[in-house]
């Protein structure tokens, strides 16, 4: 019967752990010397350690990025990691592409060219006109809109994202 697995008896796999490599002992051993740390330079120095960040000399990326101030504001820290995306659809999209009393779904907008990409959010917009009652299912709108499509006979449904 084979023992019971325990805190007391776990082991790593054979052949998983190896010695650690012991540098400058010797010219033969092959990091003699040197110790594997090259000739000269700071990377050859004692308390030679270069920062996560370093990126070799040229313009690290948080000073290539653009940084707007304010602490609140969502512009205000770079690489943007507080932005919103939305792929926006427009009124006069939905009365060109849709017929009276249509049902109008993120899957449907597909279908019909607009809004492609599945994993981003729909807004509808209220640029253009709508004359026909439509039953809009999307993850946002915007006020004018929301007042457009109710005006014509329409309703709002708004989904999770």
């Amino acid at each position: 019967m084979t023992e019971r697995v325990g805190l007391n008896n776990l082991k790593p796999p054979k052949g998983s752990r190896k010695p650690r490599k012991r540098v400058g002992r010797g010219e033969g051993s092959g990091t003699g010397k040197t110790a594997g740390r090259g000739q000269k330079g700071a990377g050859s120095r004692s308390g030679a350690r270069k920062r996560v960040d370093f990126e070799g000399g040229q313009n690290p990326i948080h000073m290539r990025m653009r940084k707007l101030r304010g602490p609140h504001m969502k512009k205000s820290m770079p690489f943007e990691p507080f932005r919103t995306h939305s792929q926006p659809v427009n009124l006069s999209d939905l009365q060109e592409r849709f017929d009276d009393g249509a049902e109008v779904t993120p899957e449907g907008l597909r279908a019909k060219g607009l809004a492609k990409r599945r994993e981003v959010p729909v807004k509808i917009l209220a640029r253009g006109e709508l004359s026909k009652p439509l039953t809009v299912h999307a993850h946002g709108f915007s006020a004018a809109a929301r007042e457009r499509i109710e005006a014509a006979g329409g309703t709002c449904r708004v989904l999770e994202p």
